[in-house]
């Protein structure tokens, strides 16, 4: 039920274009990340860029913090099959070159481009070659002049200053994103920002943190957003390779039912029932089907009780026993193996499922 109503109440917001992806309106949420290479480091950005790629990422941004760099980005765009999103800041003649280079979008803060003069010239070059601007607004870096008596947050207040300032240019073409740390005070933030207008939001939570807490914070607070409807493309902010955020933004869109990538492997915590180790097994099935694209269920259950029964809305599973294993289909049990071919047979039929799903 939770999965069709977070499709069902998405608020629709206006369509905005990147490159190729298209975003808002009724089109899928995209998964973006961040490369963390050196960007004057050609070959190891482009590296990095592929395995972000393969891993499905459908956006990519970059930070552009030298001329150099910025020299790089008609090199980049020809090796790009996903849009290029420019990060700059403080420098707005960075930004202006990263324009006139190429690039599918411009990430700014206006809060530290500078004056309004500099981030007036930053929207005339996107207007001038038909770009998107994402206004990204910090808790960190707010312009000194905002209301504190308003019922509203800092950062949404910042948002709908800058909001106002692009109106008053006559530029449209705005996604917004209001991130922090805090994972509360962030989805208050989205909440906000997204009663106010109907510009696409780019949700995540900042400076999440390193892998086991940073997944955490993100699942949370990016999930609780989503649940209610709010957010049009995710970033899973995380201190490590970037290819991992992929990952998880991909994973919380699927447990939300927003969308489909590859199998969802559900499991049992496992239990005084449990008579094989089904930890080693469901990692086992996991690392073999991760570059699986069908959208099927595999469920690897510890005992009788989380098989068939509990498990029976899956497509394909395993209830283990001792020393056997019962795989199902539908809730309806197909044969009786051996523990040491459980994983080889759950994997066999798994792939005449895939066949099946591709042939429909």
């Amino acid at each position: 039920m939770l999965r069709r109503a977070c499709k069902s109440m998405r608020k629709k917001t206006k369509q905005i274009a990147i490159g190729n992806v298209f975003i808002g309106d009724e089109n899928k949420i995209a998964v973006q990340s961040m490369t963390n290479t050196n960007t004057e480091d050609y070959e190891a950005t482009l590296q990095q860029v592929k395995r972000l790629v393969e891993s499905g990422c459908e956006i990519i941004r970059v930070s552009f913090p030298s001329d150099r760099s910025v020299g790089l980005i008609p090199e980049y765009k020809k090796m790009f099959t996903v849009p290029l999103v420019a990060d700059i800041h403080f420098d707005h003649t960075l930004a202006i070159k990263a324009i006139e280079a190429g690039v599918d979008k411009i990430r700014i803060n206006p809060g530290n481009i500078g004056s309004d003069e500099k981030v007036r010239k930053v929207i005339h070059a996107a207007r001038s070659h038909n770009i998107p601007i994402r206004i990204g607004v910090n808790g960190g870096s707010l312009p000194s002049n905002i209301d504190q008596n308003r019922d509203l947050l800092p950062v949404t207040i910042a948002a709908i200053k800058y909001i106002e300032f692009f109106h008053n240019e006559k530029f449209y073409d705005i996604i917004i994103s209001v991130k922090m740390s805090d994972v509360t005070t962030t989805i208050k933030a989205y909440q906000e920002i997204s009663s106010y207008c109907n510009y696409p939001l780019h949700v995540g939570i900042t400076e999440a943190g390193t892998k086991h807490y940073g997944i955490v914070k993100s699942s949370v607070g990016i999930g609780a957003i989503l649940s209610q409807g709010i957010g049009d493309t995710i970033r899973v902010s995380l201190t490590g390779d970037p290819v991992q955020e992929v990952s998880v933004a991909q994973n919380i869109l699927k447990s939300l039912g927003l969308r489909k990538f590859g199998p969802e492997i559900i499991a049992c915590p496992t239990c005084s029932r449990t008579k094989v180790n089904l930890e080693e097994i469901a990692l086992l099935v996991e690392e073999k089907t991760k570059r699986l694209t069908t959208p099927i269920t595999i469920a690897v259950m510890g005992c009788a009780v989380n098989g068939p029964g509990e498990a029976k809305h899956a497509d394909i599973g395993v209830a283990c026993g001792q020393g056997e294993g019962l795989l199902f289909r539908k809730g309806e049990i197909v044969k009786k193996v051996p523990e040491k071919q459980i994983v080889d047979e759950l994997l066999q039929l798994i792939d005449t499922i895939a066949k099946e799903y591709e042939n429909t």
